[in-house]
């Protein structure tokens, strides 16, 4: 892969990670519509690890009282808001973590199709918008919360899901506004990430002629836009909504159908 196209595809990463459209999809969407050899698994995990960074990145207080607070409670300590978030958050992840390793094992080639792509864009990106209109309150997130939303997030195993999107939608529906499903949704993707790394990284080091400073190059700028899009997403999110989400994935969705057939 050349330098210009490490950087685009690094900052396609970047920019959806974290917006409700789907990251994978638009990683994949490139090799499948203009014959461009595809870039891997290795360099989508590669990219997704900057986006860990930028969110370990902006969320370092919040991250950090948590792990205190777990930490005090080994000590005997009384739990607050931090530590209670941290407890739903693994609560949260375990759903995707057993459905991640059937699908890594037996249907991940298989569910990197276009039609997948175009079908679950639409269908999800109308279910973002019923959400948006109908399911938001203001609701404090509670363990049983957190198990759906993380019961949801297996679905973003699908290409085209979104994983920050079906989070957000879920949690809209359970009567969590805006900010705080985001929120919830980027701490989330926290784990996640870091366990895809480490098993991909494993990988990596069993293939030759791996080009590390490419994979390095693509982290950096993933990281940075990623970090970008985050400051930019939570302080405008309660103010856009999320209707220009949908019908983007509307209007990629249809183009994907036509393009296909």
């Amino acid at each position: 892969m050349d330098t210009l196209n490490v950087l685009i595809l690094a900052i396609i990463q970047g920019v959806t990670e974290f917006l409700p459209i789907s990251s994978s999809a638009h990683l994949i969407l490139p090799s499948k519509l203009f014959g461009l050899d595809d870039q891997g698994l290795i360099f989508d995990v590669a990219v997704h690890f900057g986006t860990l960074l930028a969110v370990l990145l902006y969320f370092r207080q919040k991250i950090g009282c948590m792990l205190c607070s777990v930490w005090g409670q080994c000590k005997g300590k009384p739990l607050n808001d931090d530590g209670r978030l941290a407890w739903q958050i693994v609560l949260a992840t375990i759903p995707a973590v057993i459905a991640g390793f059937i699908v890594n094992l037996y249907f991940e080639e298989a569910l990197r199709q276009v039609w997948i792509i175009a079908l679950t864009t639409i269908v999800f990106g109308l279910l973002l918008w019923l959400a948006d209109v109908k399911g938001r309150g203001d609701k404090t997130i509670t363990l049983k919360i957190a198990l759906l939303i993380g019961l949801a997030q297996c679905l973003a195993l699908i290409p085209g899901v979104s994983r920050s999107g079906i989070t957000m939608t879920m949690a809209l529906f359970l009567g969590v506004n805006r900010h705080n499903g985001a929120e919830f949704s980027f701490l989330l993707s926290i784990p996640l990430i870091l366990a895809a790394t480490l098993l991909k990284l494993l990988d990596c080091l069993n293939l030759p002629g791996v080009d590390w400073s490419t994979l390095a190059f693509g982290v950096a700028a993933s990281a940075i836009s990623a970090y970008l899009c985050i400051h930019l997403f939570l302080a405008f999110i309660e103010k856009i909504g999320f209707l220009p989400f949908v019908i983007y994935r509307l209007i990629l969705g249809i183009v994907l159908l036509f393009l296909i057939v």
